[in-house]
C-alpha cells in the first residue's frame, strides 16, 4: 500500500465499551452545565481508547452544536492517526501541517486537526484566523507546548486528554491550566475486563548513583550513556532477555543513542535478529524497520526517544526499560507500548533495569491521578531517591559465580544484623567491616589452588563488595559519596593483603 493510500483510508468505526460510553456522558455533563470557557482534563491509560473516546466526542458535539472543532496534537503520526479515526466516526476534517499554508476552504470544514507548532506559527504570522471554534481538544495534553495556543481560544471549551496528567515541567503544573480532572479506568480495571494484557515485571538492580539530572529533570543522557554503554551492563541486559524474553517479540527503550547502538552490536554479535531506530532515522528506513519488526516473530528492536507515543504494535510480547526515568510519564508510555490485547496474548513481559518499578511502583498498581494533578509537587518530592532505593537491593551471586565457591556452605553477610550485634557489645563499627573482609578472604582462599586463582577470585565479587559497603555506610549515617567510593577501594585492597596473609599461613 502506497504512503498516500494509506493516508487517505479510513478507519472502521470502532465499537464504544461501557466504560468509554461513561466517560463520553461525564465529560458531555461539564460541556453541557459549565461556562463554554470551561477547562477539563481527562486522563484514561494507554490502550483504553482516548483517541476513540473524543471522536465520539466530536461527532456528538458538532451535531449539537452550531460550532466548530480543533484538535491538537504534537507530531505529525498522530495528526495522520486522529485525521483518520475522526473519518471513522463520519467526521470530514482539515489537516493542518506545515504544507498548509492558508485556509481559502475554512467554511467547508467544521473540525481540524492541526500540529501545535505549525498552527502556533500561522497564527503568529496571521496567515489564517481560525473562527467560531467551540471545543479545542488537546491530545497528549501532558506536553507544554500547546499553553501557547490557550490564549488564542478564550471562549472555547478545552478539553485536555492523557494517560498521566502530570505535566512534563513541573514549573508548569496542569492545574494552572486545567479546571478539574475526571479521571476514567484503571489499568487493573481495564485489564480485568480483557482490554488490556497484564504486565509481568521481571526488577534487575541498578546503580543508578553515578547517574546525573538535567535542567528537564530527567537523568541526561551523557551519564546514562556512560552506564549503560559499559560491558557490566550489556551483559546484564543480554542475560536479562535471555532469562526472561528469549525467542520473544522485544522492544528495547534507551536514553541515549550510543547506548542503541551498542545494544545492536552485543546482540548481533550473539546471533539474535536486531534493529535500531532513533529520532535522526529516515522515515523510509523507519517504515522499513517497523515493516521488519511486525513481520518477524522474533525480533529485535533498540530505540532511542521515537516510539513512546504513536506507535501501536500489539504483537510486543516484551518491554525492555533498558534506562531509567524519572519521568512518570515516560514510564507509562513505555511499558503500554506493550500492553495491547490479542486473542493469544493475555500478559507481556516487562524487563526493568532502571530501578523505575522500585521508584514509580508496578504499571498496574492503583495510582490516585487527582492528588498528582492537584498536588504535583509533593508527589515528586516523595518519590523514592537512588540511595534509598539502593539500599534496599538484596546483592544475589548469580549461580555460575557461585559455582565457583562451592567450598563454602554460606556466602550470606548481614550488614545491618551484624552491626546491630557490635553496638550492642559495645564494640566499634569497623568490627563490621573486618568481618566481611575475613569471610571474603576465607571464599578466595578455600576455592583456589593457588595466590594467583584466589585474587581472580576476588574480582569476581566486586558487585557483593559494593552491596555490602552500601549498607555499612548507612549504617554510620552522615558520610559523603567520596567516602563510599573511598571505602570500597580500600575494602578491594585489604582483601587483596588479607588473602596473601591466609596463603603465607597455610605454607608455614
Amino acid at each position: 500500500m502506497s504512503s498516500k493510500d494509506l493516508e487517505s483510508e479510513v478507519e472502521d468505526k470502532k465499537e464504544l465499551y461501557g466504560y468509554q460510553e461513561g466517560d463520553i456522558a461525564a465529560i458531555f455533563d461539564r460541556l453541557d452545565n459549565v461556562p463554554e470557557n470551561h477547562h477539563l482534563l481527562y486522563q484514561l491509560p494507554t490502550g483504553g481508547g482516548k483517541t476513540v473516546i473524543f471522536s465520539e466526542i466530536v461527532r456528538r458535539y458538532l451535531s449539537k452544536h452550531d460550532r466548530k472543532v480543533l484538535v491538537l496534537t504534537h507530531r505529525i503520526e498522530l495528526c495522520k492517526q486522529t485525521s483518520k479515526m475522526l473519518k471513522g466516526f463520519d467526521v470530514t476534517n482539515k489537516i493542518i501541517n506545515s504544507k498548509v499554508k492558508d485556509l481559502p476552504d475554512q467554511n467547508d470544514y467544521s473540525c481540524f486537526v492541526a500540529m501545535v507548532e505549525t498552527l502556533k506559527n500561522r497564527i503568529n504570522d496571521k496567515k489564517f484566523h481560525l473562527g467560531n471554534i467551540g471545543l479545542v481538544i488537546i491530545d497528549e495534553a501532558h506536553y507544554n507546548s500547546f499553553r501557547k495556543l490557550l490564549s488564542y481560544f478564550k471562549n472555547s471549551f478545552i478539553l485536555g486528554v492523557t494517560a498521566t496528567p502530570l505535566s512534563s515541567n513541573i514549573k508548569l503544573p496542569m492545574y494552572e491550566s486545567y479546571d478539574e480532572l475526571i479521571v476514567g479506568d484503571t489499568i487493573e480495571s481495564l485489564i480485568s475486563k480483557g482490554f488490556l494484557a497484564k504486565a509481568i515485571t521481571y526488577s534487575y538492580d541498578v546503580g543508578l548513583t553515578s547517574l546525573k539530572v538535567g535542567i528537564n529533570g530527567d537523568y541526561t543522557v551523557r551519564s546514562s550513556d556512560d552506564l549503560y554503554s559499559n560491558l557490566m551492563m550489556q551483559e546484564k541486559l543480554i542475560h536479562a532477555y535471555t532469562e526472561k524474553s528469549l525467542g520473544k517479540k522485544t522492544l528495547i527503550f534507551n536514553n541515549g543513542i550510543n547506548t542503541s547502538l551498542y545494544v545492536l552490536e552485543t546482540f548481533r554479535e550473539a546471533g539474535y535478529p536486531i534493529k535500531h531506530l532513533d529520532n535522526t532515522s529516515s522515515s523510509e528506513d523507519r517504515r522499513e524497520i517497523l515493516s521488519w519488526f511486525r513481520k518477524t516473530p522474533d525480533a529485535i528492536l533498540t530505540s532511542v526517544g521515537i516510539l513512546t507515543t504513536g506507535f501501536d504494535e500489539p504483537t510486543v510480547e516484551t518491554i525492555i526499560l533498558n534506562r531509567a526515568t524519572k519521568s512518570l510519564t515516560l514510564y507509562f508510555q513505555m511499558i503500554g507500548r506493550g500492553s495491547r490485547k490479542l486473542p493469544n496474548k493475555d500478559s507481556f513481559t516487562v524487563i526493568d533495569l532502571g530501578n523505575n518499578a522500585a521508584r514509580f511502583g508496578l504499571w498496574q498498581e492503583p495510582v490516585d491521578w487527582q492528588h498528582i494533578f492537584r498536588s504535583p509537587e509533593q508527589y515528586l518530592e516523595n518519590l523514592r531517591d537512588d540511595v534509598e532505593i539502593e539500599l534496599h537491593f538484596k546483592y544475589q551471586m548469580p549461580p555460575e559465580l557461585r559455582a565457583r565457591f562451592a567450598k563454602t556452605a554460606d556466602i550470606s553477610f548481614d550488614v545491618e544484623e551484624e552491626h546491630k550485634l557490635a553496638i550492642a557489645q559495645n564494640l566499634r563499627s569497623k568490627v563490621v567491616f573486618e568481618k566481611s573482609l575475613e569471610q571474603h578472604a576465607s571464599m578466595c582462599v578455600d576455592n583456589s589452588e593457588d595466590l594467583y586463582e584466589a585474587k581472580v577470585l576476588a574480582k569476581e565479587l566486586n558487585e557483593d563488595i559494593q552491596s555490602r559497603m552500601k549498607r555499612y555506610v548507612n549504617c554510620l549515617s552522615h558520610c559523603s559519596k567520596n567516602y563510599r567510593e573511598w571505602l570500597i577501594e580500600d575494602y578491594k585492597l585489604q582483601l587483596i593483603l588479607l588473602i596473601g596473609k591466609k596463603f603465607r599461613q597455610r605454607l608455614f
